[in-house]
């Protein structure tokens, strides 16, 4: 068992949320019961997901993607009331934790995409303030396009839209996890031969073809699991509480 309070604070300090300037508030986000004895982790806040916790008898649920986020309506209304509302009728705490869960060197989602891509890290950038939102690395084999593509629908579960065209065999690789497509220009910049994030916006393929390097839209979603999981498995056995992942299955 584990007080809230106490949770908060170590996943503030662990993940060092107060460097980094980010869309949205990381940290407890709805307060619910004081002692934890089971937490919940899942990609995004939904309706779905909160039941999945309900029907798992949790304490707390620990996302990546949660409320209140910068330029959004603030009113509580609609589909935000209803989902508040549901996790306070059962007294859920939720954390949440965006930019500091991307980054971090041990449990963020783009140290588990390096672990995935069986990738050495060579260099974690600093963009627009924001220390590792790019990383980079040599693949221990190189491969061509075709391969890495492969690697990643069968790691991640899911096909990725490849664009662009480059050198082959590739060894250099850049990624950032989720919404970080429009990094592909820092990626070349440090030398990357492909680049790999969640997303693909209309720029990224022209970009990609001028530039001469391959890119692979791996999926939002897809690309940002592993964070979540990985901090809640270091959370349950460092405080001795039950820890389940829930899927919440999105093609985005």
């Amino acid at each position: 068992m584990v007080h809230r309070e106490e949770l908060a604070a170590y996943l503030n300090e662990t993940l060092d949320v107060h460097s980094i300037t980010d869309y949205a508030p990381n940290g407890l986000q709805v307060e619910g019961r004081d002692e934890i004895r089971r937490l919940v982790t899942g990609v995004s806040v939904s309706q779905a997901l909160f039941e999945r916790a309900v029907q798992a008898e949790a304490d707390a649920i620990l996302v990546h993607h949660g409320f209140f986020w910068k330029g959004e309506e603030s009113r509580i209304v609609g589909l935000k009331a209803q989902r508040l509302r549901r996790l306070l009728s059962v007294d859920l705490n939720l954390f949440a934790y965006h930019l500091p869960l991307d980054v971090h060197p041990e449990f963020g989602n783009n140290a588990g995409l390096a672990e995935l891509l069986e990738c050495t890290v060579e260099q974690r950038v600093t963009v627009r303030g924001i220390p590792g939102l790019l990383w980079l690395g040599r693949v221990a084999t190189p491969v061509t396009a075709a391969a890495l593509a492969e690697r990643l629908a069968h790691t991640l579960g899911q096909q990725p839209v490849r664009v662009g065209a480059g050198t082959e065999p590739i060894r250099r690789i850049a990624w950032c996890s989720g919404g970080g497509e429009r990094l592909i220009e820092e990626a070349i910049a440090h030398g990357a031969e492909a680049f790999i994030s969640g997303e693909l916006s209309e720029p990224i393929t022209h970009i990609a073809r001028e530039a001469g390097v391959h890119f692979f839209a791996a999926g939002h979603h897809a690309t940002e699991r592993c964070g979540v999981q990985r901090l809640g498995e270091h959370i349950a056995a460092t405080f001795g509480i039950a820890h389940e992942y829930i899927e919440i299955p999105n093609p985005a």
